[in-house]
């Protein structure tokens, strides 16, 4: 039995409200849906599952969007209603017919919509009966005894082949030709065998000018520490403002002046062959999702070229077609440019934060209320939180912040030396218990340290952690729940494409399911690391934020602790359409 019909417009004004007699719904599934999915760009979805307590739903929405109208049914997921899509294909088309944006109520349609639903009903059970009617008795009593079957192909000729699975002759072809190919590669290969002279690696020297100072200064047992400490400091008082407090982000100018530079041919041919396939449909009504396929695979493959996990790509251009079926389309206005306004909208509504997470702001509140302004730093193995924890120290000693680390990697070798050696450069306090220590209890101790000292601010460093180890993942949420950090920082590398989407999914998981409280705090926000190494594959990070809901909070391309910058939206979305 269906719970529930809503029709409201995309501005949130309900219209009509069609449910059976007393039904209630139990918690609130429309907003969840208007929250996790329609302003997610995850409308391209077929459905859309709410568990309450006590009730589980299952909600089926479709689009007018020429008037921008949104019809939503919501029934009990037990039940498997077959007739929802036709009933909302019906009521659509019904209500668009007597739809007149000045009026507000529609009260009246219930009873057309009661009618509808009736011959909905009806048109399900029939064919539900031709379908087991129409099923298929017996092959053999069709054919005389003895009779091999016929395989009919897709032109509605007889195969004459009457096993299946039959090798297809140019398949063989290719292989062959494939392993000959092979073959003689080999065979060149196993003739130019000569023995080899053992070459020597050299050091890599970037620049002419030689180098002037080791690069280790992690000797703490050295005679003149006291020198070398002063040094260090000198040399990093030197590097100047972080790239957060300023405005050049990401994709620098000489990049995007010399791609524009290339020449007229490369970009009018990729123009052209982009959109001289879709042409504008001069005086058509309305477009309809078989005129946006071509415009949209060429869009997912571009999205795809750029890092973007092939799912994502998948759910985006779902929900741009869904945005823009049944819309009028401007005499000569081609549909790529359609497709492309839409999805870039698409692209900047996910990579906008949702809510402003403001870390300066927060450390003061905090620092008010006589308490230290916690961030844990989470993510798999390598990815350089550690490195980028210190970076994140540098900008907020630059805002006059009392800094200090808590060295809760307690399961890596070196991992404490090596906070150890950043604490010291940037001549800040750093609080450890060495290895083998409970994690959660290393940084209940370093934030009880903080009150005492009077520092405003405790960065957390955590092991690297691979998202299926359970093990460190129940440990991880131990320590999020002891602790309940201000602020969760997910440290994850630009170079990933699928893989962001199977970890950070798995983490938020592994941090809700093994943690013992009812409301789990999750990923708060994202840090890229390595930005710098990737040109214009920046598909992760559209990826990661449209997999978490988190918003990318700072981006990390380079080694020196002023290469923190923050994340340039446009900038992204320019380069992954581009």
């Amino acid at each position: 039995m269906l719970e529930q019909l809503l029709i409201f417009t995309r501005g949130g004004l309900i219209l009509c409200t069609c449910k059976e007699l007393g039904n209630a719904l139990r918690g609130s599934p429309i907003d969840t849906l208007i929250r996790s999915c329609l302003l997610e760009e995850r409308s391209g979805a077929a459905s859309y599952n709410y568990d309450a307590p006590g009730a589980a739903y299952t909600l089926k929405w479709t689009f007018h969007n020429e008037l921008g109208l949104v019809f939503v049914a919501v029934y009990q997921r037990i039940l498997h209603l077959l007739y929802v899509d036709d009933l909302l294909s019906m009521v659509k088309q019904e209500f668009s017919d007597i739809y007149d944006p000045k009026r507000t109520l529609y009260n009246d349609f219930n009873d057309i919509f009661q009618q509808l639903k009736k011959e909905a009903e009806a048109r399900a059970e029939e064919m539900k009966k031709s379908k087991q009617v129409g099923k298929p008795v017996n092959d053999n009593l069709g054919r005389k005894q003895g009779e091999a079957p016929s395989i009919v192909n897709v032109n509605g000729k007889e195969n004459e082949a009457s096993d299946t699975r039959a090798f297809d002759v140019n398949k063989l072809q290719k292989l062959r030709s494939k392993g000959g190919k092979e073959t003689k590669t080999v065979v060149n290969k196993g003739s130019k065998e000569e023995p080899k002279k053992k070459i020597t690696k050299k050091n890599r020297v970037w620049d002419d000018s030689p180098s002037e100072s080791k690069l280790d200064f992690t000797d703490p047992v050295s005679e003149n520490g006291e020198q070398n400490i002063s040094v260090v400091a000198a040399d990093h008082a030197d590097q100047g403002e972080s790239m957060m407090d300023k405005e050049e982000i990401i994709s620098s100018d000489s990049e995007t002046e010399e791609d524009e530079g290339k020449g007229n041919k490369v970009d009018t041919g990729k123009k052209g062959w982009f959109s001289s396939m879709f042409q504008s449909i001069a005086g058509k009504a309305s477009l309809e999702k078989s005129d946006l396929e071509p415009a949209l695979k060429a869009l997912k493959d571009r999205l795809m070229s750029k890092n973007v996990a092939e799912e994502i790509a998948e759910k985006l251009c779902e929900s741009v077609a869904a945005s823009l079926d049944g819309k009028r389309l401007a005499s000569f206005t081609r549909i790529s440019s359609t497709v492309q306004a839409a999805m870039e909208d698409a692209l900047v509504r996910i990579l906008t934060p949702r809510r402003s997470i403001d870390i300066l702001r927060d450390v003061h509140t905090a620092k008010e209320q006589g308490k230290p302004y916690v961030v844990v730093f989470v993510g798999v193995n390598g990815v350089g939180k550690s490195t980028n924890l210190a970076k994140v120290a540098y900008w907020l000693l630059q805002h006059k912040i009392n800094v200090m680390m808590a060295a809760c990697d307690t399961f890596r070798s070196g991992a404490v030396e090596q906070l150890r050696t950043h604490a010291r450069r940037l001549q800040i306090p750093i609080f450890e218990k060495g290895y083998e220590k409970d994690p959660a209890i290393v940084a209940k101790e370093a934030i009880q340290e903080a009150s005492r000292n009077g520092s405003d601010v405790v960065l957390v460093d955590t092991a690297g952690r691979m998202q299926d180890n359970e093990p460190l993942m129940r440990a991880l949420s131990k320590l999020i729940y002891v602790n309940n950090p201000d602020l969760v920082l997910f440290v994850g590398e630009a170079l990933v494409g699928n893989d962001a989407v199977d970890q950070l999914s798995k983490f938020n998981q592994k941090l809700g399911d093994l943690s013992p409280s009812a409301n789990p705090r999750l990923i708060d926000g994202i840090l890229l690391t390595k930005f710098d190494t990737i040109d214009d594959k920046v598909g992760a990070a559209l990826s990661m934020v449209y997999i978490s809901g988190a918003p990318v909070m700072f981006v990390g391309c380079g080694q020196s602790y002023t290469d923190l910058k923050k994340l340039n939206v446009k900038s992204i979305v320019k380069t992954l359409l581009k």
